[in-house]
């Protein structure tokens, strides 16, 4: 199925219309495929000057006194001064003056009549501008009338109700699709008795059933790790990033240690100002089976020798940050640039190590050892166990179904009590699909997209951005970045809630279908929410489906409750990713090809040629538009 993430100001005249636009080309884009990655309004240079008013005296620009005329006030005190010296011709001179200074009036009074002109011709054509706008806007609104008023039967009209909590000033800004939200309620409510596709919930990948996992098999011919006292020293690493990330950058640095033949200390978590979570490698894994399952492959110890602890790994060389390594480094960076230090020094700190070892090329033992860690060594502590197996009961709640995959993230004991025990839920069958929003507020300022907002949005977003990632702030400044429109036309946007919920629409799951929603705080709230919620009301998180006793365990603590959504996601019927480059994503992706024997099948939808589709939002009929999407999903 397809993949892949980054967002006005008036003008004055057009010398400021030219300066604003160079004032944009500022700004800056930088995404990789998978982490976090819109765009603040510019400022008003500076440098730009206020225009002259029209009313401004004529003696003066600025701040610089032009050269004197003979004209207006000073030509007049002129001619006083020289008629008052000549008795003779006083009278002849003072009548000049009075005409001259009729002359004057009415030069004044025409010069106000043209302004006045200019303003009731400049108030017309706003005037104009503004009708022409309202009718737009009624025909348009008309059109989708059309669509919903006549047509849709009273079921779908729940999505308008919702719609209509929202009073005048209070309806939610982020709204970027109405239109085809109002044919998605029309065509859901429509189909309640139509069956759905049965592809959404069989495995489009046919070869994908032919499939075993093979992690755990170990080549015989090959001698199993160097014993403690001949290691070539200790690998410490402390991982940032959410629970996924920490999760890849422990089993790159198994994989590393048996490359480097040394002894691997128990990875730290470091503490991240945006997960907010103090939970190390024992809050959340089973510490004693993951050092058991891989003893043959590598020596684990909990802690350093005594000898080790005191050092300064910064004095003497032996920490490396990620600044030290490239992304996805090639074995032999660290045969080149770590092994030395290691012999010299026996330890080496690796600090962050977010994906700094390659996929391809790779020994194929040493990546069958890092699927080893990933499928097979690391196990959820018992407490996330069982929670985890009464939330998926939960949602299975009239049929119960364990395979491989249950067993390994869930325990071999699963319980069967509390099944009832989680909030009033209506669920009408025991297949249930599962939705990873990856749209928390890291990854909108990330991607440097803009999501119907506007300015509030755009200042907002920046602000976070100047605080989490200052390295991209400082970047922007002197980088000139593709438009918002343009960072969404290359597929560069995560999918909005509502972006989702039309897909899923459009690929035939059913009003009733039952959704189990992964993810922390949607960025936008309720208000981004309605559209998701509305259509789909069967729709659950962990915090519906647990009691606050069962969740409290789990509360301020991100990374577990992301093992909890892990669970959720993995054992679904069906999986719906909304962005390709999700840690979560791809490793729940994994498990469920690795495990899933052909019958676990997940959507991954291609954000560039879905951005195409949703950018004739205004024209694009249902059918259509449905026929597309599904096009889209399957290549």
């Amino acid at each position: 199925m397809g993949s892949e993430h980054i967002q006005e100001i008036g003008y004055e005249s057009s010398d400021k219309e030219e300066q604003l636009e160079n004032a944009w080309s500022t700004s800056f884009f930088m995404r990789s495929n998978s982490a976090p990655r819109s765009r603040q309004s510019s400022p008003r240079s500076p440098s730009i000057s206020p225009s002259p008013s029209p009313f401004s005296s004529p003696f003066r620009d600025g701040n610089a006194v032009l050269p004197p005329v003979k004209t207006g006030y000073h030509s007049r005190l002129s001619n006083v001064s020289s008629f008052s010296a000549s008795p003779k011709h006083n009278k002849l001179g003072w009548r000049n003056l009075v005409y001259q200074t009729r002359g004057d009036g009415q030069g004044r009074r025409q010069k106000r009549r043209r302004v006045r002109g200019i303003s009731i011709v400049l108030g017309l054509l706003a005037l104009i501008f503004l009708l022409d706008w309202w009718v737009l806007s009624r025909l348009q609104q008309e059109d989708a009338n059309l669509h919903h008023d006549d047509r849709i039967p009273n079921k779908s009209r729940r999505f308008q109700g919702e719609w209509s909590k929202f009073a005048k000033g209070k309806r939610p800004p982020r709204v970027m699709y109405d239109r085809l939200l109002a044919l998605a309620a029309h065509a859901l409510a429509e189909g309640d008795h139509i069956p759905e596709p049965q592809e959404l919930w069989e495995e489009p990948f046919l070869q994908a059933s032919a499939w075993k996992p093979c992690a755990d098999e170990r080549n015989s011919n090959l001698t199993a790790h160097a014993p403690s006292g001949k290691s070539t020293g200790y690998i410490l690493v402390s991982a940032n990033g959410g629970l996924n990330q920490q999760r890849v950058a422990v089993c790159n640095a198994v994989a590393v240690a048996r490359l480097l033949n040394a002894t691997l200390v128990l990875p730290k978590f470091l503490y991240s100002t945006v997960w907010k979570d103090s939970s190390q490698f024992g809050d959340i894994y089973q510490e004693e089976y993951f050092i058991n399952y891989l003893k043959l492959d590598v020596d684990i110890v909990k802690e350093l020798p005594l000898e080790l602890q005191s050092l300064d790994m910064e004095a003497i060389g032996s920490l490396v940050t990620d600044m030290d390594i490239m992304k996805e480094a090639k074995p032999s960076f660290y045969i080149t640039h770590i092994l030395p230090l290691l012999l010299r020094n026996r330890v080496v700190h690796f600090v962050g190590f977010g994906n700094r070892l390659t996929f391809d090329p790779i020994p194929f033992e040493l990546q069958r050892l890092r699927c080893r860690c990933n499928f097979h060594a690391l196990r959820f502590i018992h407490k996330i166990q069982e929670t985890g197996a009464l939330l998926v009961q939960r949602m299975r709640e009239h049929g119960q179904r364990w395979g491989p995959l249950d067993q390994h993230l869930m325990g071999e004991v699963l319980p069967d009590k509390h099944v009832n025990e989680g909030k009033d839920i209506s669920l009408r069958s025991s297949k249930y699909l599962a939705l990873h929003l990856r749209f928390e507020i890291d990854m909108a300022a990330y991607s440097m997209c803009e999501f119907g907002g506007e300015e509030m949005e755009r200042k907002e977003l920046q602000a976070y951005r100047d605080i989490h990632f200052p390295t991209l702030t400082i970047y922007k400044k002197s980088v000139k970045i593709p438009s918002p429109e343009i960072l969404r036309s290359m597929g560069r946007c995560p999918l909005t809630p509502e972006e989702a919920v039309l897909m899923l629409a459009a690929l035939g799951f059913k009003r009733a279908t039952r959704i189990y929603l992964a993810g922390a705080h949607i960025y936008g709230g309720q208000s981004r929410m309605v559209a998701l919620t509305s259509l789909y009301p069967n729709l659950v998180t962990k915090e519906d489906l647990l009691t606050s006793e069962e969740i409290r365990p789990f509360a301020n603590f991100s990374s577990q409750l992301a093992a909890l959504d892990f669970i959720g996601c993995a054992v679904a019927d069906a999986f719906s990713m909304t962005d390709s480059g999700s840690q979560l994503s791809s490793l729940v992706s994994g498990y469920r090809t690795y495990y899933g024997g052909g019958r676990l099948p997940t959507i991954r939808p291609n954000k560039k040629r879905l951005a195409g589709i949703f950018s004739k939002n205004t024209t694009i009929e249902w059918n259509e538009f449905q026929e597309r999407v599904r096009k889209t999903v399957k290549e």
